[in-house]
Parts: structure tokens; C-alpha cells; sequence
């Protein structure tokens, strides 16, 4: 099973086909930051049918996160999100939500060949991980069959608070892209998630599988498949992934993966597909209406600076804080004193370690003991 994601034909053996996921690079028009006039609290604000659960007040910005626990893109823009969660933490005007879009959808054709389309989509992770420099499993045993297990845990997990939430969320992505495992089963998803520090492993078991959650998955599903206007055709400059909308086999768009939509009461911006920092800072000042400094400009041929909160802290720090590293969120979140910190774990991947706070990788599935086997 592949993603809905519109591919040139490429033979397997035996005759069979399967198409190649790359994103177009052909001249589109720009998007990124345009404006939309609108009332926050009017859920329809926006070009058709509107963000669910809009902020309560004008004075709120709202950031929307649309991803997929199993994405390979988003993978790699966690260093980039990691850092500007942190820019923003501590402001109860600002709200990150996030909308799962199910990248593997139950409906999705099943492979004509299992083995031949995983040696593809390990081959396209490959081709992702060398822009992204993201770590990647050593061997990817499969192609995920679905989405929604992993989309239903995390999304389940937000009852448990931010920290929780954007714990388990990591582990969903570690599942796939470092373990090569991907959590596309209940049992797998929750598995993958075991020991996460707070966590109540039987509340989140009993609340991913309830009606409630998988009312607002299929939510976050339709909303994903409602993109603003903007993203329909996407000019991305030097990004080997512009973000332009992606035809679902249904005919439908959905956002490609990743994308920010940045809302306040003075409009819209939105920043899809890989993009570097500034211009996710640059979406946030321009809708903040004094709620952030704006960026600043040393001198007239200097480019604007981002002007949010340092996120940079001394290396044992940050790893309590995140409990897995990548190095480029290393190079993003910590600053230039030595690493790794005392006591680090280093685990190697095919591109590059992840790095696991010592608590972490006593629980993590990738480092943990494995449980004795049971008597026969």
C-alpha cells in the first residue's frame, strides 16, 4: 500500500507497476504568505469550508500542524517544529493543534508486490532522509498499511497533555523511520509508545479505540482535505518538496505533508511542504499583531532575522527536555558546548545516530532489554 501520492509508472518484476512518488518541480505560482480576510471565530473565514475548532478570540493566533505520524517529510521537519514549538511555549495566546490526514488510507490499492514496493519506499525514504538529513532505518520491513491506528494513539494521547502528547507522537515517527517497524496496527502503535515518562498506557489503549477519537480523526481527515486555495499551486524555490496539494484517487486535495497554516484575526499565512526556519518565523510575525516581536533587519541588504525566543540549551538539558536527538535537531536546539552530554545513548541509524537520554533508552523499543521469553 502506497500514499496518495500521484507517481510516474515504474515496473516491478513480474510486469506489475508501481508509480514514483516525487513532488513536481515545475514552475508554480508562489504561495507561502498570503492573506484572508475573516473573523477567527467564524469557522468558514477561510477559502470554503474553514479550520474546525477556531480560536475563541481574535487576540489568539492558531497554528495548524497537518501531518502524519508515518510521513517521511514531517520526519525531517522535526527539527524545524521542535524549535519553533519552543520559540512559542509559554504563550496561552498562541494555540498548536495538529490535524492527522492519513498519508495510508485504508482504501489505498494493495501492492501487486509486497517485497518490490518496499524496496521502492525504502528507496524513496532514502531519497527524503538525503535533503532532510533525518536518521532512517537500517531495513524498512514493510510499507505501512495504514495511517489510522497510529493517527487514533496519537491523537488519543492529547488527553494526556502537550508533553505526553508530543512524546508519543515522536515515538509513532521512530516507529517507522528509525526501528523500520511502522506502528500501522493498534497493537503496534501501542507498543511503540510504551514507557513514555506520564504516560497511562490502559487510559490511552481504552481512549484510542473509542468512538470519541475516531470521530475526530475522520474529522482531521476531512479537514485535511479541504486546503486553502493557496497550496493548489505552489512555486517552492530551491525545497525539493514545494507543498503543493496532492490529488487523492478519490479526485480530491489534501495538504502535502507538512504543512502550517498560521491564522489570526488578520488573516492567513501558509507554509507547506520542506521549508527552512525563517519562513515559518516569518508566517508567525506577520500575523502577530504585537503578540511577537517582529523580525528585525541590521542593515537594508541584510535579510530579516527571526525574532522569537531563543530556543538553543546546553546539550544535557535539551535531551531531558525532547529524550531523543537527531543531529540536525541538535545543531537546532542545542548550543555549541561539547556532545554528547554525559551519559547519552547513542544508537546508529542508516543516516546518521539518534541520541536517547539514558531514562529513555532504558524504556525506548529501540534500545530497550527485550521481556524473557515464556516457558514452553
Amino acid at each position: 500500500m502506497t500514499p496518495d501520492v500521484p507517481r510516474p509508472a515504474t515496473e516491478l518484476p513480474g510486469g506489475a507497476e508501481v508509480t514514483e512518488g516525487r513532488e513536481d518541480h515545475e514552475d508554480r505560482e508562489v504561495a507561502g504568505h498570503h492573506e484572508a480576510t475573516g473573523d477567527l471565530t467564524d469557522p468558514n473565514s477561510l477559502d470554503g469550508p474553514g479550520t474546525r475548532d477556531a480560536p475563541a478570540t481574535p487576540a489568539t493566533l492558531e497554528i495548524v500542524e497537518y501531518t502524519d505520524p508515518l510521513c517521511p517529510w514531517a520526519w525531517g521537519s522535526e527539527p524545524v517544529f521542535r524549535r519553533l514549538r519552543a520559540a512559542l511555549a509559554g504563550d496561552d495566546r498562541i494555540r498548536w493543534r495538529r490535524v492527522y490526514c492519513i498519508l495510508f488510507d485504508h482504501d489505498d490499492d494493495p501492492a501487486p508486490d509486497p517485497a518490490a514496493e518496499t524496496a521502492w519506499y525504502a528507496r524513496y525514504v532514502e531519497d527524503i532522509s538525503a535533503h532532510t538529513h533525518a536518521p532512517r532505518a537500517l531495513r524498512l520491513s514493510r510499507v505501512a498499511a495504514s495511517s489510522w491506528p497510529a493517527s487514533l494513539v496519537a491523537k488519543a494521547a492529547e488527553a494526556q497533555g502537550t508533553e505526553v502528547a508530543d512524546r508519543v507522537l515522536r515515538r509513532l515517527r521512530e516507529s517507522v523511520f528509525v526501528l523500520g517497524e511502522p506502528a500501522d496496527t493498534p497493537e503496534s502503535a501501542l507498543a511503540a509508545v510504551s514507557g513514555v515518562p506520564g504516560l497511562d498506557a490502559d487510559r490511552l489503549a481504552v481512549e484510542a479505540a473509542s468512538a470519541e477519537v475516531l470521530a475526530r480523526v475522520r474529522a482531521d481527515h476531512a479537514e485535511a482535505r479541504r486546503p486553502v486555495a493557496e497550496v493548489q499551486s505552489v512555486h517552492g524555490g530551491d525545497s525539493p518538496h514545494p507543498g503543493a496539494a496532492k490529488e487523492t484517487p478519490d479526485g480530491q486535495h489534501r495538504y502535502a505533508l507538512p504543512t502550517l497554516l498560521v491564522r489570526s484575526a488578520a488573516g492567513h499565512r501558509v507554509v507547506p511542504g520542506w521549508r527552512p526556519y525563517e519562513e515559518y518565523v516569518a508566517a508567525v510575525t506577520e500575523l502577530s499583531r504585537g503578540l511577537l516581536p517582529a523580525p528585525t533587519t541590521p542593515h537594508p541588504e541584510s535579510p530579516p532575522q527571526p525574532a522569537l525566543a531563543s530556543t538553543t540549551l546546553p546539550p544535557a538539558t535539551a535531551l531531558t527536555r525532547y529524550r531523543t536527538l537527531t543531529d540536525p535537531e541538535r545543531t537546532h536546539l542545542t548550543d555549541a558546548t561539547p556532545w554528547p552530554p554525559p551519559g547519552a545513548v547513542r544508537m546508529d541509524t542508516a543516516n546518521g545516530p539518534l541520541w536517547l537520554h539514558p531514562d529513555e533508552a532504558a524504556v525506548h523499543p529501540a534500545t530497550a532489554p527485550s521481556p524473557p521469553a515464556a516457558p514452553r
